[in-house]
């Protein structure tokens, strides 16, 4: 995954969340359910970790926009 930078935490606001879980499925679909709450740069794929469990996603989100714009 690439690395957060400050750019992606500027504001109040801005949040970086990473998901972990145990198959795309579900960290997609919690993903999805931010989504609905807010703005958010989703990603597109899940990434794994050599040696750890499940899978790991990272979206971006904007608090001060509302979903969709």
């Amino acid at each position: 995954m690439r690395e957060i930078t400050d750019a992606h935490v500027a504001e109040p606001g801005l949040a970086v969340v990473e998901v972990a879980a145990a198959d795309d499925a579900t960290a997609l679909a919690v993903q999805e359910l931010l989504a609905a709450r807010c703005a958010i740069a989703p990603a597109d794929r899940t990434g794994r970790e050599p040696g750890k469990p499940g899978v790991r996603l990272r979206c971006f989100l904007d608090l001060r926009q509302q979903p969709g714009s």
